[in-house]
């Protein structure tokens, strides 16, 4: 509290502010303490029900999960007809979508899938595309209090663990697969990313291992951004459900099949060589990254937000 304070001293004979007292909001976030349990909660309920209402969606049926097993989006669904493309032309798409983002970067990782995948139809959206987004607003008005919980139950872990994940050729236009990854700290998400790959994987191993080096090269920022707040980690955990991307980065033996992907396995033998990122099998159920990937049924998908 005496350095807290200095930094104040600093700051108000520089500038012309006010103290507040403790952050109550910030960047539409909310910042909830529970000190006798030691615990932060970061929402984002006035966020959300203020784009719930700009799309007229705060009276929608609520969705169990943001984007539900059956929706299959594809460049097919963009519209064609001059008249579907005058309707499409009227709907605010990219502002919704934008929104969601923000909610996503910021304190719902759960929505991280479902953002990207409605994102890729930005330039030429359509009917199915926009029921899509409108599924995401009706999932988020159910679970608009849901966030980030940090802490609790007296417990102040600073354990480091990711967890990686793939879902092979599933985009239906370009047979490019999807990576995720999400790192927790204390249990609860820091860092999380759901993307295509840029390149078409030849298969599941190289999907996964496409997935790992993304993931590993997350863990070295994260080591050393730790480190500089005065964190040591000697070498951090990435849980991987895939016990053939596991055996590649763990030992350097190339074959016909394996040749073309060798350089990411070189990086991972390289990391696990210098003790700095290693490779775990995890149990595909307790695969917390398996909801960046793909949609899942409501039961997994309500475990894996809980895992996070």
């Amino acid at each position: 509290k005496n350095e807290i304070n200095k930094l104040k001293l600093q700051l108000k004979s520089e500038f012309e502010m006010k103290d507040l007292g403790e952050a109550k909001r910030i960047l539409g976030m909310e910042i909830e303490r529970d000190r006798k349990r030691f615990e932060l909660k970061l929402t984002q309920k006035e966020y959300i029900k203020k784009v719930l209402c700009r799309f007229s969606m705060e009276n929608a049926k609520v969705s169990n999960t943001p984007l539900p097993l059956h929706v299959k989006l594809s460049s097919k669904d963009s519209p064609i007809l001059e008249k579907d493309k005058a309707y499409m032309a009227k709907v605010p798409y990219a502002s919704a979508v934008g929104s969601l983002m923000y909610a996503m970067v910021c304190t719902r990782p759960d929505i991280a899938n479902a953002v990207g995948v409605v994102s890729r139809f930005m330039s030429n959206p359509g009917k199915s595309h926009w029921e899509a987004v409108k599924l995401i607003l009706r999932y988020l008005r159910g679970t608009s209090s849901h966030g980030l919980v940090f802490g609790g139950s007296g417990k102040r872990s600073c354990n480091l663990v990711g967890y990686c994940d793939s879902d092979y050729a599933g985009d239906r236009d370009r047979r490019k697969s999807t990576s995720g990854y999400v790192f927790t700290l204390g249990g609860t998400a820091i860092s999380w990313r759901s993307r295509l790959q840029t390149v078409v994987a030849l298969s599941t191993t190289e999907a996964e291992l496409i997935a790992a080096v993304e993931a590993a090269k997350e863990a070295l920022y994260l080591k050393r951004l730790l480190c500089d707040l005065g964190i040591e980690h000697d070498s951090i955990d990435v849980q991987c459900d895939s016990q053939s991307a596991i055996h590649l980065a763990e030992n350097l033996a190339f074959s016909s099949r394996t040749k073309h992907i060798e350089v990411r396995e070189s990086f991972l033998v390289a990391m696990d060589e210098d003790k700095q990122v290693y490779l775990r099998k995890v149990h595909t159920k307790e695969n917390a990254a398996d909801m960046f990937t793909k949609a899942l049924p409501v039961g997994k998908f309500e475990h894996c937000s809980n895992l996070i």
